[in-house]
């Protein structure tokens, strides 16, 4: 229970104290749009097309995959032949697997 009251306490202390302390001066270059470099449109809880997630997803899914090919270059020298032999199988999994998503459409915009 100690523990419990100190974290609350220190989490209510940590939410107060930037409104007491931080500047609240607002101004229009504060309140412009940064991200996209467009004034925003519509409700930011509007649902998005699936495509977004789609790309998402297989950048996520092929962006690390290939991250393990610098460990492996790196110690190429010292895992051997089973080591690249391991690669090549795992390169051609995921060859296969970038050929099925561009026969199924999953690169197309449109």
């Amino acid at each position: 229970m100690i523990f419990l009251g100190i974290a609350v306490g220190l989490s209510l202390v940590m939410v107060v104290i930037p409104f007491i302390v931080a500047a609240n001066k607002p101004d229009k270059e504060k309140l412009s749009a940064y991200e996209c470099g467009f004034e925003s449109f519509g409700d930011a809880r509007d649902k998005f097309d699936i495509r977004f997630y789609l790309v998402a997803i297989l950048f996520i899914i092929f962006d690390l995959e290939i991250a393990f090919l610098f460990p492996w270059a790196v110690t190429l020298g010292k895992i051997g032949i089973f080591g690249f032999w391991s690669m090549m199988v795992f390169l051609f999994v995921l060859t296969v697997g970038f050929i099925y998503e561009w026969k199924k459409g999953g690169l197309e915009w449109e």
